[in-house]
């Protein structure tokens, strides 16, 4: 059993950064593919980013590419997502999910098998 918990949410203005935290356990947490999503109107969860097993492969979704940033320190078994220039469309629950298969970076939720209880961002305009 793996346990993902965020950290980081809160209120910000638009223009503004906010950095979430994930904190994960294993022995073998630097064998894990990481991803971080939240949900939308239209999905349940959308893919935000996700970040190889190194750290030396990133992944974003178009609509964060150049915003956020996502990177890990496998010595504290913790991922982080850097939001920057946020937007009233970021806000949302964000949640960090885990794959210890390490499969590969991906945008699809069903690879990923531990979850987070989730972050609330909100974005004030």
């Amino acid at each position: 059993q793996v346990h993902v918990v965020e950290s980081g949410g809160g209120l910000v203005q638009a223009g503004g950064s906010l950095r979430l935290s994930c904190a994960a356990s294993g022995r073998t947490f630097r064998s894990y593919t990481m991803g971080w999503f939240r949900p939308t109107p239209g999905k349940e969860r959308e893919f935000v980013a996700a970040i190889s097993w190194s750290g030396g492969n990133t992944f974003y979704a178009d609509s964060v590419k150049g915003r956020f940033t996502i990177s890990r320190d496998n010595a504290k078994r913790t991922v982080f997502l850097q939001m920057n220039s946020l937007k009233s469309e970021d806000t949302a629950v964000y949640y960090c999910a885990a794959d210890p298969q390490g499969r590969g970076l991906s945008r699809m939720a069903g690879l990923y098998d531990y979850w987070g209880q989730g972050t609330q961002v909100t974005v004030s305009s």
